[in-house]
């Protein structure tokens, strides 16, 4: 095995279930790598749902387009994506409707892109945990590059470099970079400096990159969390993803949009991706469209409600931060998003009393102890032994009523309203039992 292989999220270790190209290879583990039981990782968790009911006014959009019979375009229709060039351009990356195709979910772009641009995949450890499946379901290396200690989405630009150079000396074909500024799984915003120093790396070694901005417009203090995209950077080697479920949509509705650069190569890579779109029959439906072109175009009941559903997750965010670095264990403090990232490591003998020894144990344990879906690290690409666990917003609001769940986008307190207080105690809980059965182990 290269040193350099790329490695199976379950086990840290190279996948001996697939072979390079793809095929299988056999289902056991030779030299008992995997623990018994745990298998190759071979789906993520869902998208963080924002538990609230849906915006009616997108609602209505949606149901008055349900009668229509001609479906999009692969790429999205011409409304939609003038509503997409609109979204860009107000925050400041001038595009033009024909630099832009859409799809039925930000997973339907990716694996076109990976499809059009060929060679192996770089992506950063962790990372969002729907990136690497669609390269390996092309048959494409996937290599995880660390981030460094302020934020995740962003691998560090030494790291990156010292990947590329071993990746091509033993004759693979770095080609892609996928990266997010405002990430998931950990929450976080990479500092610009830091995101300037892995774009630069990442152009000096001709990789393209792919930025997922999914939750840009979920930053918890726009005003003191600075976010550039890539693509202001490196404009002719950066195409930018959007998944609208980030901020704009349901997840339920799959939209995503994809802006390409406005150059040459840029227009041949946006046909090569229609080309894959069409093939798979990746086409928005009509209803979803109407709707997605709606709120691309951010009128005022939407960005009311991006505004309220944000400061909501926020405050709910720091809520669960600051419950589990009380009990001990360790996160970064969210910054964007509906979720946050949590080590638990510190916790590990609290938590091996309870027959949690790795991630795929944790998240089993957490799931249950929670009531609430807690994918464990190795879904994101970290090793199994590191206890790490990703934890979202969303599920602590959704146990009430339709109405209960509003009532918590107009309280001036909604962490006191009383589904959301049972559910944040119970979290609690869990993590105050860990906290002091760690205090009563005794002394080393």
């Amino acid at each position: 095995m290269r040193r350099t292989d790329p490695e199976d999220p379950a086990t840290g270790h190279e996948d001996p279930g697939t072979g390079h190209d793809g095929s299988a290879t056999g289902t056991e583990d030779p030299v008992g790598q995997r623990p018994l039981g745990h298998g190759p990782v071979r789906y993520g968790p869902h998208f963080p749902d924002d538990g609230l009911p849906v915006l009616p006014e997108l609602s209505a959009v949606l149901a008055a387009a349900a009668g229509r019979a001609r479906g999009e375009p692969a790429g999205g229709a011409a409304a939609l994506l003038d509503a997409a060039s609109g979204y860009w351009d107000r925050r400041g990356l001038t595009t033009e409707p024909g630099h832009l195709a859409a799809a039925p979910g930000a997973g339907a772009l990716l694996l076109a892109l990976t499809a059009a641009l060929g060679g192996d995949v770089l992506v950063p450890r962790p990372c969002a945990a729907w990136w690497a499946p669609y390269a390996r379901l092309l048959g494409r290396p996937v290599f995880h590059v660390p981030t460094p200690a302020e934020s995740g989405g962003v691998p560090d630009s030494y790291a990156l470099l010292e990947t590329v150079r071993r990746v091509r000396a033993e004759g693979g074909d770095p080609r892609l970079l996928v990266l997010s500024v405002a990430d998931d799984p950990t929450g976080t915003v990479a500092p610009p400096e830091l995101l300037h120093e892995t774009v630069e790396a990442a152009a000096g070694e001709g990789l393209h990159l792919v930025s997922d901005e999914t939750w840009r417009d979920t930053l918890h203090d726009p005003h003191a969390t600075v976010i550039l995209s890539p693509a202001e950077m490196l404009p002719e080697r950066v195409t930018v993803v959007t998944d609208l479920a980030g901020a704009l949509l349901p997840s339920a509705w799959p939209a995503a949009v994809a802006r390409f650069p406005a150059s040459a190569a840029g227009d041949g890579l946006h046909a090569r991706v229609l080309d894959v779109l069409t093939a798979l029959g990746a086409r928005i439906a009509a209803p979803v469209a109407a709707a997605a072109g709606y709120a691309l175009g951010e009128p005022e009941p939407v960005t009311a409600r991006r505004t309220a559903a944000v400061d909501l997750h926020a405050r709910v965010a720091a809520a669960v931060h600051t419950a589990v670095v009380t009990a001990g264990a360790t996160a970064r403090p969210p910054q964007a998003g509906r979720h946050l990232y949590a080590d638990l490591g510190p916790l590990r003998d609290a938590l091996g009393a309870q027959g949690v020894g790795d991630a795929q144990e944790l998240e089993d344990f957490l799931t249950a102890r929670l009531g609430m879906p807690a994918p464990g690290g190795h879904r994101f690409g970290d090793d199994l032994p590191a206890l790490r666990v990703r934890l979202a917003t969303g599920p602590l609001l959704g146990a009430g009523t339709d109405d209960q769940r509003a009532e918590c986008l107009t309280s001036p307190d909604p962490l006191e309203l009383p589904h959301v207080r049972r559910a944040l105690t119970g979290l609690k809980s869990v993590f105050d039992d860990l906290r002091d059965a760690r205090r009563r182990e005794p002394p080393r």
